[in-house]
């Protein structure tokens, strides 16, 4: 009864935040459809534009806030979570993966009845979620990089037609998918507001540092200032990216059992004590009493130097 208790409240305060965030991001987009649209095309709620964050939550989100600003942490953790499309303030992850910590810890000691596994479980459910943010990032870095090079032959073949650039791009993202089109749809957006485009064009990547796309930012800087056919340029740039692409899968194909065993290698022994502390609690009793824990504090630094070893010797940069 107090293991589903627990539970209950766990999924119960999961929910509440998850539904208060999901309201935020909602009010959010109201409030940029309605900058979108034309003066006194429609009627605006006040409370639209007014609401603002639960007081019971806005006052820590500030705490953390200030506390990231003085250890120089809050401009990375934006940059992640913007890169991620993780609609949430650095705060706001920080008190989310907080939550998920202590939650994780409670559950992890009504489970198995162990403080040094609840305080794992503690550390380990934070992890957990910046973890989930760096894969968000690589996801769409992936997939932004494999759009690019169709999008650079769209956008030379509206050249080779006679557009402009910024319209050659706006056809490009009528035609393509997220992430790629979400990205570029910002910069003409900040350049419909006067920005310069290649000032939207550096921070666009300096937003999402992917090499390819620094690659052709640079040779269309190099392009205004020497000139040249700008079409042929974006072409050579797209095969040569495709032809990059095909080495890269390769090696991921070639890579792809050592970093299998990697993952499984580091997940079997947490998995088997796991299951052993809960099916047979006796059994695992020796390890947590005199000099078990630092034998388990080797055995698990030994695993994670392993894995360590074992990943980056399948990691091949192309």
């Amino acid at each position: 009864m107090a293991l589903w208790a627990a539970l209950a409240v766990g999924a119960g305060l999961a929910a509440v935040v998850v539904a208060m965030l999901t309201r935020y991001r909602e009010r959010d987009e109201e409030i940029a459809k309605i900058l979108d649209l034309p003066f006194g095309e429609t009627d605006v709620p006040v409370e639209i534009a007014v609401e603002n964050r639960s007081a019971f939550i806005e006052p820590g989100v500030e705490l953390v806030q200030g506390a990231l600003e003085k250890m120089n942490l809050q401009g990375s953790l934006s940059a992640n979570l913007a890169r991620a499309r993780i609609p949430i303030r650095p705060g706001e992850f920080v008190l989310v993966a907080a939550v998920s910590g202590i939650l994780g810890a409670a559950v992890a000691e009504l489970l198995t009845g162990r403080i040094v596994i609840a305080v794992v479980a503690l550390f380990a459910m934070p992890w957990l979620c910046w973890k989930i943010v760096k894969i968000k990032v690589s996801r769409r870095s992936v997939a932004f990089e494999r759009q690019l090079p169709d999008a650079l032959s769209l956008i030379a073949g509206s050249l080779e037609a006679g557009h402009t650039f910024l319209r050659a791009v706006e056809m490009m993202v009528e035609e393509s998918e997220a992430p790629l089109s979400e990205e570029f749809e910002r910069l003409l957006s900040e350049t419909r507001l006067g920005d310069p485009l290649m000032d939207a064009l550096d921070r666009m990547d300096d937003r999402l540092s992917i090499p390819d796309l620094a690659w052709v930012i640079q040779a269309l800087r190099i392009q205004q200032t020497v000139g040249g056919k700008l079409a042929d340029l974006l072409q050579t740039l797209a095969e040569f990216m495709r032809q990059r692409e095909e080495i890269r899968r390769e090696v991921r194909v070639l890579t792809a059992e050592g970093r299998l065993s990697g993952n499984i290698l580091g997940a079997l022994p947490l998995f088997f004590m796991l299951i052993m502390q809960v099916l047979n609690p006796s059994w695992m009793t020796p390890m947590f009493q005199g000099y078990g824990p630092l034998v388990l504090g080797g055995a698990g630094l030994s695993v994670i130097t392993g894995v360590a070893i074992i990943r980056k010797m399948a990691r091949v940069d192309v």
